[in-house]
């Protein structure tokens, strides 16, 4: 398996598939070859479609990270063994369409204040100001932040595409004031351990899970939860849903979403829902 996880990282790697992909696609396909204890090279489409049920019906996973089990099949398959007709047919498990609870604009701020390490607090807060993926406020560079066009550039986003997002003036006046008071060392903003490399996700995870604790919230609460208050944020201000989909980066949402396009101006235009007044949302 050692010489195909290899080949596979580097077609991935080749297509530009994101750091989570190039991580989980090859661990998926270790436990299939675990689970029938062969090479998945001797595999037929029968044994994957065996594979599959036994996720779901003997080890009752979740759809949605089955789902990730048959985008590894048909990648492996496909591209690094070149076998596409094996997996032509292997089905995504349906997945129920489960709206997110939403926190309000009250919560979040009760939220970002109960986070009590100043690091921690201004990763979330950057997180919801600029409607951020956790992995990609996490990865943030001093120098993505752009003072004169307040800007913040986000390198390397889902699909492995760059994006513009709205600086914030609360957001940068916050990072400022954290800035002169932690003077992280090395590129990163948010330094981990060691501090010459970002903070990892899933320390941040655990932080906002505690501080929901601390604020006695019965909704989930993590950090992908704010990103989905800063989208439900902003609709409710009245900006246009095409420029929401811009800002979240998601490249495909529908037909209105493949039409969108926002210039630098407009989204630096854009006021984000951490600069606007508490109270019930116009309208």
């Amino acid at each position: 398996m050692g010489h195909l996880r290899d080949q596979m990282i580097a077609d991935l790697e080749l297509r530009g598939y994101s750091l989570s992909a190039r991580k989980e696609y090859p661990q998926r396909i270790r436990r299939l070859a675990k689970h029938f204890g062969r090479s998945p090279a001797q595999l037929r489409e029968r044994d994957l479609l065996a594979f599959l049920h036994h996720l779901l019906h003997v080890r009752h996973l979740a759809p949605g990270t089955v789902c990730v089990y048959v985008s590894a099949l048909r990648f492996f398959y496909g591209v690094t063994l070149r076998r596409p007709n094996l997996v032509a047919r292997l089905p995504y498990p349906k997945v129920a369409l489960q709206l997110p609870e939403v926190l309000s604009r009250a919560e979040v701020e009760r939220l970002l204040a109960a986070v009590r390490v100043p690091k921690y607090r201004a990763l979330f807060t950057t997180a919801y100001g600029a409607g951020l993926r956790i992995s990609e406020a996490c990865r943030l560079r001093t120098t993505d932040l752009d003072r004169q066009r307040m800007l913040i550039h986000v390198h390397g986003g889902k699909g492995a595409k760059d994006r513009l997002v709205m600086l914030s003036p609360r957001l940068l006046a916050g990072l400022e004031d954290y800035w002169r008071r932690s003077r992280p060392p090395g590129p990163y903003l948010f330094p981990g351990c060691p501090r010459t490399r970002p903070i990892h996700r899933i320390s941040a995870f655990r932080v906002l899970r505690k501080a929901a604790a601390q604020c006695g919230f019965t909704k989930h609460v993590s950090p992908h939860s704010l990103r989905h208050a800063f989208a439900t944020h902003l609709l409710e201000a009245g900006t246009d849903l095409r420029i929401i989909q811009r800002l979240l980066g998601h490249a495909s949402i529908g037909t209105t979403a493949r039409y969108t396009q926002v210039t630098a101006l407009l989204t630096s235009q854009v006021r984000s829902p951490l600069d606007l007044p508490l109270g019930p949302p116009p309208g």
